[in-house]
């Protein structure tokens, strides 16, 4: 027995009559394809070939543009390549084509393709290497950094002159440690490092990648030498500068990523340097654990702590960047509380100023928040109680009470140390001569001491 269900003579009828319909229209198409170049959409007879909806209500209506219907080329605002965007018409309302699904006309405004990307901004332009060494004297302290960087340019210039004059040039590391505490200026430097070395032909691009161990280490072993690659491909043609560099040390881990920076090195000493900074005494001990970076790193620079009025000099010139005027009482205030901070390891010199300089604009706004209007000069002025932290200055604490348990109140106390342990005199309430209980108490004996 066949499976097979009857057709349907409707349904069979309404395909034959679609099909001979679609037959009929491309053939005016063709026709009229042979006597002009185009076909207005605007002639409703043209609108009519593609309309199906005297055959079935529920037919989907007209096709526009099937069989060339539209416009000529020419009349196109976009091409109708597959990877354009919206395709307008030369009339907004002419036809189908031309109207929105509301039927209002569409927007003559041509949409974007979605897989072009945004217009770059404009590169800034590349700094000369005078305007870099201005930049690198400007800075506030670091005598001995500065004459240092000058004397490395000067040794770089001068071989680059002898390598174009074809002479032979020594082998000369531009690799660099710094050794300082927190603070004093060490990623500034490496960032006019990276142009100046730039400047000088000695790198393509110049620029600076900032890592620590948490960023070259990986999980697992063996995965640490991939991250740390993948981290040096990044500062290629730049600077690598690696801070608290001695965390790599002491450890598998560690020793994976320092010899993968060793072979990185000299894989790419042509086009990279690497800078590593931390502790003196810790970056010695770095060094020294891979015989590859003390060959590599023939040069360290010391950036030693900033002195008083450098850092005073350091605030005024982070709040004046900030349009804050700094008074001469502020400024002694400033010295003033600098005087009373402790100076270590942990220091934290250009950082001290700078977060105390963010304390003071945040309690500057606190002082004004009840000034409906206030003036300009308001508005800039730091004053001296602005870099205090606000808290009122502690009352002297009260005379401490007698410890019951130290014995440093007096013997004859009924508090005092030897109330528990029956060393003290025979009228103590708990010593060896504890009075009968039917006796009264001693004359110091306070009963409403005593716990109910």
């Amino acid at each position: 027995m066949s499976d097979e269900r009857p057709a349907n003579p409707d349904l069979r009828r309404w395909g034959n009559d679609a099909l001979q319909a679609l037959s009929d229209a491309f053939d005016k198409v063709v026709r009229s394809r042979e006597a002009s170049p185009g076909i207005d959409v605007a002639d409703a007879r043209a609108q009519d070939w593609f309309d199906l909806a005297h055959l079935d209500p529920a037919a989907p209506g007209k096709f526009p543009g099937v069989g060339g219907i539209g416009p000529a080329a020419s009349d196109r605002t976009v091409s109708d390549r597959p990877d354009a965007g919206t395709v307008e018409t030369g009339s907004a309302g002419s036809g189908p084509a031309g109207a929105s699904a509301s039927g209002e006309p569409a927007p003559t405004a041509v949409a974007a393709a979605p897989g072009t990307p945004a217009a770059a901004p404009d590169p800034e332009p590349e700094k000369t290497l005078e305007e870099l060494l201005a930049e690198l004297d400007a800075l506030i302290g670091l005598a001995d950094v500065k004459a240092e960087i000058h004397r490395q340019v000067a040794v770089l210039r001068v071989e680059g002159l002898r390598s174009k004059a074809g002479l032979r040039s020594a082998t000369i590391t531009r690799h660099l440690v710094f050794v300082g505490n927190p603070g004093t200026g060490k990623t500034t430097v490496a960032r006019l490092v990276g142009g100046i070395y730039r400047a000088l032909g000695l790198l393509s691009q110049g620029q600076l990648v900032e890592v620590d161990r948490s960023e070259l280490v990986a999980g697992y072993l063996g995965q640490t030498a991939i991250k740390t690659a993948e981290v040096v491909a990044s500062a290629a043609g730049g600077v690598l500068f690696i801070d608290e560099a001695y965390s790599l040390s002491g450890d598998q881990y560690g020793t994976e990523a320092v010899d993968t920076l060793v072979k990185e090195m000299e894989d790419r000493r042509d086009d990279l340097v690497l800078i590593v900074a931390g502790y003196p005494d810790p970056m010695v001990v770095f060094i020294a654990q891979n015989p590859g970076l003390a060959s590599r790193f023939r040069t360290t620079i010391e950036f030693v702590d900033y002195t008083d009025d450098e850092l005073l000099a350091i605030f005024a010139r982070l709040a004046e960047g900030a349009d804050y005027d700094v008074p001469e009482a502020t400024r002694t205030r400033f010295s003033t509380l600098l005087a009373a901070t402790p100076r270590g390891p942990s220091f934290g010199n250009g950082r001290f100023a700078r977060n105390l300089l963010e304390g003071a604009i945040g309690r500057h706004a606190w002082r004004l928040r009840d000034v409906t209007e206030p003036t300009v000069a308001e508005l800039r002025e730091l004053r001296p109680e602005d870099l205090d932290d606000g808290r009122e200055p502690m009352a002297p604490e009260p005379p401490v009470a007698p410890d019951r348990l130290t014995g440093d109140g007096p013997a004859d106390t009924p508090t005092g140390a030897d109330t528990l342990t029956g060393d003290g005199p025979a009228d103590t309430l708990t010593g060896d001569d504890h009075p009968p209980a039917d006796e009264p108490g001693t004359a110091e004996h306070d009963e409403s001491e005593e716990t109910p």
